[in-house]
């Protein structure tokens, strides 16, 4: 299930952050000829992602560093399943180590997080998708990340939706105007959608023509109220959920049993906790 999302020059930061001037304890420790075979396990169970960020940190410290993948990114995998088994310069091994189970750490995370959020809406219309809460610089891999878990991706970006929030509309002079001044910069192929916090907003939106409409902050009882007005007045229109869901299952559920086609999650990528990972040297003999 991977995809392309190796950025080496990313890679060859974080690697300049963590080393410096060298790695001063392996120098000091290790004799250049040594030579060691390990592998990168998770302590818990969990989705994987970022399994080819892995190979690339280790290509980058030491080409003859033996890089082998046990599994693919996007697969479940219990407590104490080996991930990546590693041979050659016990140097280059040591150096990388941080650096890859960082990577590998954080967007694992992610993924299964993601997949928790998944599992909470099934059988409902509904589908988890991410924000742009994400770490700065990070994008791009921590969307992957929810990807691999079963997630959606929201907007990439400023420049490929159009998504009216409070303060737009209160800058426009309201909502109808807000959907009107987007109307006229937007191409045909960029969708509308509005934030509504109340079903009075709700009605202003659809009577705009917004194509999308977010239930911001809304109870469960007030948004199976706004889907309802919403499918009877225009049923083509997407309905997106947001604001204080967080990632408790029962929550999530309930948001997803109003009827609403998009649940999305900040904390997919804001408040995730590391995937449990770590690189062990196994024993010669």
């Amino acid at each position: 299930m991977s995809e392309q999302i190796v950025d080496r020059e990313q890679i060859a930061r974080a690697l300049a952050e963590d080393i410096g001037r060298g790695d001063a304890t392996t120098l000091a420790c290790v004799a250049e000829s040594a030579q060691a075979q390990g592998r990168i396990f998770t302590r818990r169970a969990g989705v994987i992602a970022g399994l080819p960020i892995v190979t690339e940190v280790f290509r980058q410290v030491d080409p003859r560093i033996q890089v082998e993948l046990a599994v693919d990114d996007g697969t479940h995998v219990a407590p104490e399943t080996t991930l990546v088994t590693l041979s050659g310069p016990a140097r280059g091994i040591l150096t990388g180590e941080r650096v890859a189970l960082n990577f590998l750490g954080r967007l694992s995370g992610i993924a299964t997080l993601a997949a928790q959020c998944v599992t909470a809406t099934e059988g409902t219309r509904a589908q988890i998708v991410d924000t742009r809460k994400t770490t700065p610089g990070l994008r791009a891999l921590e969307k992957y990340a929810v990807r691999m878990g079963g997630g959606k991706n929201h907007r990439f970006g400023l420049d490929d939706g159009i998504l009216i929030k409070d303060n737009h509309i209160v800058a426009s002079g309201g909502v109808a105007q807000a959907v009107a001044n987007a109307r006229v910069h937007a191409h045909h192929l960029l969708r509308i959608e509005v934030e509504c916090d109340t079903l009075a907003q709700v009605r202003q939106a659809l009577d705009a023509g917004a194509e999308a409409i977010l239930l911001d902050n809304m109870p469960p009882a007030q948004m199976r109220e706004a889907v309802a007005l919403i499918r009877a007045q225009r049923p083509t229109t997407v309905i997106e959920a947001s604001g204080g869901i967080g990632t408790d299952p029962a929550k999530i559920r309930a948001v997803a049993e109003t009827g609403v086609d998009l649940i999305s999650i900040g904390a997919l990528t804001h408040s995730v906790a590391n995937l449990d990972l770590s690189l062990e040297f196994i024993a010669a003999g």
